[in-house]
């Protein structure tokens, strides 16, 4: 071959190479036909960035003593607290978990958890076996009426031999009266 050839078949081979290349690079545009739309899918990018930011918040909570008396609490669902008065004398305050079955007594010989041991609602029965004043025995609260209206307490000392029974009626919270 001579070098004229060989200059032609190198400018022919470089042409056809550098159409390749610029074919290569340009964006090819999509058939716009009714069935190729629908049936591709479309590419969506990714980011490498999280949706939401993973960082995790820690807040310190003040003491309790601090916030305690202008600290609201609202409790929902499944709570019903409700003061009782007692014959003989003294009072009760009940704190019904429904979703728990349990209701928590506090009196002023002290503060017991009892469990629900029934599946009605009137009367409700709960009990534990430890007396009212944390002593051994058992402790057992019954309600009746669907607003837990009345109820009866009944205390077994540890030696099974007196039982203490207090009539309770529910207290109704007087009414605040306006200030002015």
């Amino acid at each position: 071959m001579k070098l004229g050839q060989h200059k032609k078949s190198l400018l022919v081979t470089g042409l056809m190479i550098g159409a390749l290349s610029l074919g290569a690079c340009q964006k090819q545009e999509p058939d716009n036909s009714a069935e190729t739309d629908m049936s591709s899918e479309q590419a969506v990018p990714m980011s490498a960035e999280p949706a939401e930011p993973n960082d995790a918040i820690v807040a310190t909570d003040a003491p309790a003593d601090d916030v305690a008396d202008d600290t609201v609490a609202m409790v929902t669902g499944g709570v019903a607290q409700i003061q009782y008065l007692c014959t003989p004398e003294f009072k009760v305050d009940a704190t019904y978990k429904d979703d728990a079955n349990q209701v928590v007594l506090e009196t002023n010989q002290g503060t017991l958890t009892l469990d629900k041991t029934n599946d009605g609602t009137n009367p409700e029965v709960y009990e534990v076996k430890t007396a009212i004043d944390g002593s051994e025995g058992i402790t057992e609260w019954r309600v009746a009426h669907k607003a837990r209206e009345t109820g009866v307490i009944r205390v077994l000392d540890a030696n099974n031999k007196e039982v203490n029974t207090y009539e309770c009626k529910r207290e109704d919270k007087p009414a605040v009266a306006p200030a002015g």
